[in-house]
């Protein structure tokens, strides 16, 4: 294989995976744990955080409120890496090794 061709393809390859991972930042995901509900992008960005309103939290349960919520965020966190470690995984074995 000649360098411009293996170029060509470096280049291809390149544009196939800005575009999957700007599919995936535009993409939302949801976390939940069992009093909280949150939505992410594929970038990691925060857009929203939902308390369920049927119970009256009181002072002793913000302590496990904090804990749902970090169990959610962390919920929609990993559904996003899932998501790039299957869609971006493809071109880790497409890329020729140089070394």
């Amino acid at each position: 294989m000649n360098i411009q061709a293996l170029m060509k393809q470096a280049q291809s390859l390149q544009r196939d995976m800005v575009k999957v991972k700007e599919e995936i930042d535009k993409k939302e995901f949801y976390g939940e744990s069992s009093l909280v509900k949150v939505t992410a992008t594929g970038n990691k960005k925060l857009v929203k955080v939902e308390i369920s309103k049927e119970d009256t939290l009181s002072k002793d349960d913000i302590e496990i409120l904090e804990d749902m919520i970090m169990v959610a965020i962390n919920d929609a966190f990993s559904k996003i890496d899932k998501e790039l470690e299957e869609k971006m995984g493809k071109f880790g074995n497409a890329i020729p090794s140089f070394f």
